[in-house]
């Protein structure tokens, strides 16, 4: 199975921390006169590389929890069919929410923020609209266009008035 950069993160830090006693535990168990390295050494430049550990998809861990690692969640899943018709759950870990709404249209309605109907959602915003008996939400990117599932059948980016029946807007948290 081929592990992913975090993956490999790990996988690192253990032969970091075992390097030294994994080549000493070799040669002892070793029959030959020669010790035999099961281990690849680790050099500077495997750690001096930032992207040996953590590449550009693997962004979005900042805990999610300011509007920027919330649009980041949905930025890295661009493109994904994996949340069609599950938009409010999208929003929820896109902020790592612990509320939980049963739709879009349920948070909307609910006491979970003070809702605008008028001016620019600000980034990170949840951005609502009255398209089925569920609705639907999605993030504001701060400039009048949104982050949601549903985007020519996936998650992308589109202008606000993409989907129809604007509600509002209310501000984005991880409450």
């Amino acid at each position: 199975m081929q592990l992913n950069k975090f993956g490999r993160a790990i996988a690192l830090a253990a032969a970091l921390v075992f390097a030294g006693t994994t080549g000493a535990a070799t040669a002892s168990a070793s029959v030959s006169a020669e010790p035999v390295d099961l281990y690849s050494e680790v050099t500077a430049a495997d750690i001096a590389d930032p992207t040996a550990l953590l590449g550009p998809e693997d962004t979005g861990f900042e805990a999610a929890q300011t509007a920027n690692g919330a649009i980041n969640w949905f930025r890295n899943r661009n493109g994904s069919t994996a949340y069609q018709g599950y938009c409010e759950r999208a929003v929820r870990l896109a902020w790592n929410r612990k509320t939980h709404h049963a739709s879009a249209i349920a948070h909307w309605r609910s006491s979970d923020g003070a809702r605008h109907t008028t001016g620019t959602p600000p980034r990170g915003a949840f951005v609502f609209w009255n398209i089925s008996k569920y609705g639907h939400v999605g993030l504001a990117d701060g400039n009048g266009g949104v982050w949601a599932t549903s985007v020519n059948g996936k998650i992308g980016h589109a202008k606000q008035h993409y989907f129809g029946n604007y509600l509002g807007w209310k501000r984005g948290n991880s409450n």
